[in-house]
């Protein structure tokens, strides 16, 4: 009984990212992705650059406002590096719940 609910659980949660998302992201052409990655690309290597960069420097000469405004550099540069990715980020709290309910269910 136990491996009926746990394969219902398996198929279940397979069920539910679906196929779909996969097919209109293969509707683009090649050309437009290789120019998107390629730009994508060198745009995170800058950032990266950039950081590398920053965590060179020595710091113990520049005065507080320098310092607070290269804080806020990384911090938007950090952001703006996770914001390029695409994906699904699921939590920790949702993750429970969906077993909750799953198990609540079955």
């Amino acid at each position: 009984m136990k491996k009926i609910r746990i394969y219902l659980m398996a198929i279940c949660l397979s069920l539910t990212f679906s196929p779909v998302q996969l097919i209109a992201a293969s509707t683009l052409t090649d050309s437009t992705l290789a120019v998107t990655n390629s730009i994508e690309k060198a745009k995170a290597e800058t950032l990266l650059f950039r950081l590398n960069e920053i965590n060179k420097m020595d710091k113990s000469n520049l005065t507080s406002f320098e310092k607070k405004n290269l804080r806020m550099e990384v911090k938007s540069i950090k952001q703006e590096i996770r914001s390029s990715h695409n994906g699904i980020y699921l939590s920790v709290g949702a993750a429970i719940i969906i077993v909750l309910l799953l198990i609540i269910l079955l």
